[in-house]
C-alpha cells in the first residue's frame, strides 16, 4: 500500500489516481500509523512553506514521516513535498522544515538573464532558453537534464524516461542543496536549478508527474515497482 500524505495541502486526489492509473494501491492519510505501515510513501504539496509545516505539526505527522523514512520506506516528494524536505525557506522565515535535507529554498528573482560573452555560435538550448525574460512563477513544461553523478538512482526512477524530456512545473521557489551530490536532474530557468533531487530511499521533484503525461506516469510507475 501507497500512503499519499495529507495534510491539508495540495493535489491529493489526483496523485492517488495517477498512482492508481500505474497500477499502485495507494490511499490518502493523516493518520500516523498508515504512514509507519505503509510500503512506500508519497509526500505531494501545493501552497506556502510555513503553512505546510504549521500542519504538519498540527496533525503530528513530522515524527511519523522522519521514522518512516528511516526505517528504509522508498519516500516521493513532489512540489512542495520537495520544499519541505529541507532546512528553511525564504518564502517563510524562521520556519524550520523537515531538514532531512541539508540547504534552503530559494525564490526566484524574474527579469532577465544573461550569460556573458559567450559567441552565438555556442549558445545551446538551455543557453537560448536564458537570454529569455521570465516570470514568476515558472508555470509551464520545462525540460529536466540528468545528473552525471546519479546514474545508479536515474535508473531506478527514470528509468525508461529520456534525458531532457519536459515536465509541468508550477512554482516560485526552488531548492538549493547544500550538497551537489543529492542532485539528480536540473533545470534551466533563468539559471540552472535542482528540479530531481535523490538520498537513499528519498526521491523527490519540484515538477508535477501526475500532470506530466506519459513520462510523468514513468515516474510514477518506476517508483512503484522500486
Amino acid at each position: 500500500m501507497i500512503i499519499v500524505i495529507d495534510y491539508g495541502m495540495g493535489n491529493l486526489h489526483s496523485v492517488r489516481k495517477a498512482l492508481e492509473v500505474v497500477g499502485a494501491k495507494a490511499k490518502v492519510s493523516s493518520r500516523a500509523e498508515d504512514i509507519l505501515k505503509a510500503d512506500k510513501i508519497v509526500f505531494p504539496g501545493v501552497g506556502s512553506f510555513g503553512e505546510a509545516m504549521k500542519e504538519l505539526n498540527k496533525r503530528k505527522l513530522v515524527k511519523p514521516i522522519k521514522d518512516a523514512i528511516n526505517v528504509g520506506k522508498p519516500f516521493l516528494g513532489l512540489c512542495l513535498g520537495l520544499q519541505l524536505l529541507f532546512e528553511r525557506s525564504e518564502e517563510s522565515p524562521g520556519v524550520r522544515g523537515l531538514g532531512l535535507l541539508k540547504g534552503a529554498v530559494k525564490r526566484f528573482k524574474g527579469g532577465v538573464r544573461r550569460y556573458p560573452s559567450v559567441p552565438p555560435i555556442r549558445r545551446n538550448l538551455r543557453m537560448k532558453f536564458s537570454y529569455e525574460n521570465f516570470k514568476v512563477p515558472h508555470m509551464g513544461w520545462n525540460d529536466i537534464a540528468y545528473s552525471v553523478e546519479r546514474i545508479a538512482y536515474r535508473e531506478k526512477i527514470l528509468k525508461n524516461v529520456p534525458n531532457n524530456s519536459y515536465m509541468y512545473f508550477v512554482h516560485s521557489y526552488y531548492v538549493k542543496p547544500e550538497d551537489k551530490r543529492v542532485v539528480l536532474t536540473t533545470t534551466s530557468y533563468g539559471m540552472d536549478f535542482a528540479s530531481g533531487v535523490c538520498k537513499d530511499n528519498i526521491y523527490a521533484f519540484q515538477f508535477h508527474p501526475e500532470k506530466s503525461q506519459e513520462l510523468g506516469l514513468k515516474i510514477l510507475k518506476n517508483f512503484v515497482r522500486l
